[in-house]
This record gives C-alpha cells, structure tokens and sequence, in this order.
C-alpha cells in the first residue's frame, strides 16, 4: 500500500485545498473544531484510541488535527495517516507500519479495529521498541476490536488516552448553531429532527439514507445479519420507551432471545443503542425487562423513515438517558408501582411528554416536554 496518495501535506503545501475531508468541512454552513482533539496526548510515547459511530466526524477531526500540527511548525513527513479501511490483511498492515519514516512521527491508524487482530500486528511492533519516540492514534467505529483486546495493552499504552467521540449533544448542537437562551425551545425542536451527527446538523438529505448502510457494513465485518439487526431496531423504536425483554423483541422477529441479546450488544458497541437495566438501590437485576435507548435522535429515524414517525415521547426520553448517560457514565431505571425513566448518579428523572398527573417520591425530578431543553442544556 503506498501512503503517498493519502498523506499529501508531504509534498504539497496546498493540500487543504484538495483533503476532501477538511474541503467539506470548510464548505459546511455550521462547523467547530472537535473539542475531543484537545483530549489526546501528543507526547511519545503515547497509544490513544479514538472510538466513535461512523459519520461522527473522526477523519475530519484527526486531519484538522495535522493541520495544526504542521501550522505549528512540526514536519509533515513526521505526520503519518493510514487509512486502514483500504488494507487487506495483516500481512499489509505489517508491511506498511514497517515501512514508515523516520522517528518522532505522529501515526494515525483510521479505522484500523475493522481489521481481524489488528492489535496482534500493533502489540508486536510496541513490545519490539518501534515506536518508542512516537505517537500512536488507533481509531475505529466499532468498540467490539477495542474492548475485547485492551487489556492485552496494558503496560503499552504510555502515556495514552482513550476518547470517544459522538454526535453532538443538545447544548452543543445549539451552540454551534447559534441559538441564544430565548430560542432553547426552536433549538430543541431541531435537535429532535437532526441530531448531532454533522451532516445531519447541516442538514445534508442523503445523511439519513446512509446511517443504515453504514451499520450494515460494520455487522457484515463480524458476520452478522444486517436484516436481524433492523428488526431488532425496529421493535425497539415501535415498543419504546416503554421497557422490554429480549423474548418479547425475539417473539416478534421469530428468532431466540440469545440472537436478540446478541444483536443488542453489537449495536451498543457500534454506538447505535445504550441499555438501562432496572436498579433499586444498591440492587441492578440484568434480568428484568429493559430500557433501550438510541445515542443520537438521528439514528431512529434513519432506521425508521419508511415505516412513520417515531414517536415524540420515545424521543424526549432517548435523549435525556442519552446525555445522562454521557454525563455519569451509567444509566439505569426503576418501575414497582411508578416508574422512573433515568437514574444516574443521584439524579432520578420521569420524563413526561405530557402533564403529570400524578405524585412522585421526594427527588424525582419530572420533566414535561417543555422543561427538558432547559434541563439539559443547564447539565452540560
């Protein structure tokens, strides 16, 4: 594989203007440098992994990254980009880290975990010392060739981060495009229509016809069925947010509820869905029926637009588990008599697309429609 064709700043100055990822950026009504760039370590030797859905932005962010880099003074034969999307095997992918120049570089391997032992190849060339004045930037779509192999880099990381990157949160999505605290509802209602990805935040008409194929690749990389996931997908938008089983998604579809809870978990490792499991106190029973949420507005409806709409109470509480759960690290919920839709830390929140017509117990917090942007946009 030659690198030439995809590092250009090697031998042209002008290459921002030929980068289709940094033109489009630049051509995009609303855009905003990645606050998750300032996250990475830059120092050698350092191992970051950078995870996120696809579409999110994560090319453009590490070649806005290399932009700066070179615009402060580092030597673009040091910047090293490998679109691993292109590799073949890992006979390649050792070929190609072999080959690199020089030392002191910054190597960014892009989506490189949808190589099969990828991290056998990486490991290898760690342990030997090669990279020892360098700094690694490991990124992918799917935590599933993370996740799995993390800890064989323990002892290798340096000094290393791991940094996710997602859509857009609402406060973020209504800074960017600049709506003030007298617009929070506009903004809200736009959010619920767009998301945070940002193609769809500009809203670009062909974004919501390729978030399901892009999905469908990711399945098909680990052999799995892309038509079962979008069953799974659907019961999921037409039983929301109310709780359910896996044998209650697996009933409907026709296969068991393994399949489905093994559907499940791949969708929550390409960053398609999150789980809320029932916890009273101290107490999470993984057994009883669950909250599935989507982590971006977008995806439903992607999934969804042939069917109908997606229902506004579905969505309302999709999001606040959503950014509960950015925010806290953990989402779970309760219901025995009432039902509690988000708890997180100390916070438990009822999310209602309605009035409430009825009392909770002292600190649950009740959201109807109209207090949820102001709750969430103050979270942040």
């Amino acid at each position: 594989m030659r690198l030439e064709p995809f590092n250009p700043w090697w031998y042209n100055d002008s290459w921002i203007k030929e980068d289709p990822h940094i033109t489009a950026f630049l051509n995009s009504k609303y855009r905003w440098r990645p606050r998750w760039l300032d996250e990475l370590s830059l120092e050698p030797f350092s191992l970051n992994f950078v995870l996120g859905p696809r579409q999110v932005g994560k090319t453009t962010g590490l070649k806005l990254l290399i932009k700066e880099l070179i615009e402060q003074g580092k030597e673009p034969a040091k910047l090293i980009y490998v679109n691993c999307d292109l590799i073949v095997d890992l006979r390649e992918l050792r070929s190609v880290l072999s080959t690199l120049p020089s030392k002191g570089r910054l190597i960014i391997l892009d989506e490189v975990t949808g190589l099969e032992y990828w991290w056998r190849v990486v490991k290898g060339f760690i342990d030997r010392g090669t990279f020892s004045k360098d700094v690694l930037i490991v990124s992918g779509s799917s935590s599933v060739g993370v996740r799995r192999y993390v800890e064989s880099f323990t002892g290798r990381r340096g000094k290393g981060r791991n940094v996710q990157v997602l859509p857009l949160s609402f406060r973020e999505f209504a800074d960017v495009r600049g709506y003030g605290l007298m617009k929070l509802e506009k903004a809200f209602e736009d959010y619920l229509r767009l998301g945070g990805f940002p193609r769809s935040l500009n809203e670009d008409p062909t974004f919501l016809l390729e978030i399901p194929e892009q999905i469908d690749k990711e399945l098909a990389k680990v052999g799995r069925s892309a038509r079962i996931a979008r069953q799974v997908i659907h019961q999921i938008v037409e039983k929301g947010p109310s709780a359910m089983s896996y044998n209650s998604i697996a009933r409907e579809i026709g296969v068991s509820h393994v399949t489905v809870r093994e559907y499940l978990e791949l969708l929550e490792d390409l960053f398609t869905v999150g789980v809320a499991y029932w916890r009273r106190g101290n107490r999470v029973d993984f057994k009883k029926e669950k909250k599935i949420f989507f982590r971006d507005p977008s995806i439903p409806r992607a999934f969804y637009q042939i069917r109908g709409e997606v229902k506004r109470e579905a969505l309302y509480e999709w999001i606040v588990q959503e950014h509960l759960y950015r925010k806290y690290g953990e989402i779970y919920y309760y219901r025995d008599g009432y039902e509690i839709d988000a708890i997180s830390g100390e916070l438990k929140v009822e999310v209602k697309a309605g009035k409430s017509h009825r009392r909770y117990p002292k600190g649950v917090i009740v959201l109807e429609a109209e207090d949820i942007p102001y709750f969430l946009f103050k979270m942040a």
